[in-house]
């Protein structure tokens, strides 16, 4: 208690605006200490550490800008090369018109070359079957005319000159006789 005591006389005598030195030197000392380490070793780190950050905030922008410029040439690159293709194609397809135009065109034209020469020989072939037709139908008719004549006529008509003429007779009625049928027949149809 004595101590208690001496700790109180003290103090009751003591100013309380009057600072105690002693204290002020070792907080002034430890303030300057931690003053110290602060500026030596945690300043500098933060500061590196907040030069870190922007370094790589600042570095990511202008990667996102470089990517973003990358990414637009591309995109550029890209569309170009579409309208490139679209042109393309479209001059592909035009040609195709073409020539598809032009391979209708020679087929027609082979077509139509090798129709005419179809009808042509056809036109040729029907002529000589109409020829031998007629020569086979001139010698058939002729024979059974003779041997009609003959039984008409009671005697033989073997000779050929005769028989001949007979026959030439015959075909040339029967022709006269066609053509005025065809041509009162078309002059029916006409009227």
């Amino acid at each position: 208690m004595i101590r208690s005591e001496a700790i109180l006389a003290a103090a009751e005598g003591a100013n309380p605006l009057v600072p105690n030195w002693w204290e002020v030197l070792v907080t002034a000392v430890g303030f300057a200490v931690l003053m110290f380490l602060v500026v030596k070793y945690i300043a500098p780190a933060l500061e590196n550490s907040y030069q870190n950050r922007v370094d790589a905030i600042e570095g990511g922008l202008e990667k996102a800008e470089k990517a973003q410029a990358e990414a637009n040439a591309l995109k550029a690159d890209y569309e170009q090369q579409q309208q490139e293709g679209y042109a393309e194609a479209n001059r592909v397809r035009e040609e195709a018109r073409t020539e598809g135009a032009q391979i209708l065109a020679e087929a027609r034209e082979k077509a139509s070359a090798e129709s005419a020469r179809l009808v042509e020989q056809a036109q040729v072939q029907i002529a000589a079957e109409r020829l031998q037709a007629e020569t086979s139908l001139r010698t058939d008719v002729g024979a059974l005319a003779t041997t009609l004549a003959s039984r008409i006529v009671g005697e033989s008509l073997e000779d050929d000159a005769r028989s001949q003429r007979v026959v030439d007779r015959f075909l040339e009625d029967l022709e006269r006789n066609s053509t005025a049928r065809t041509a009162s027949g078309t002059a029916g149809v006409v009227e």
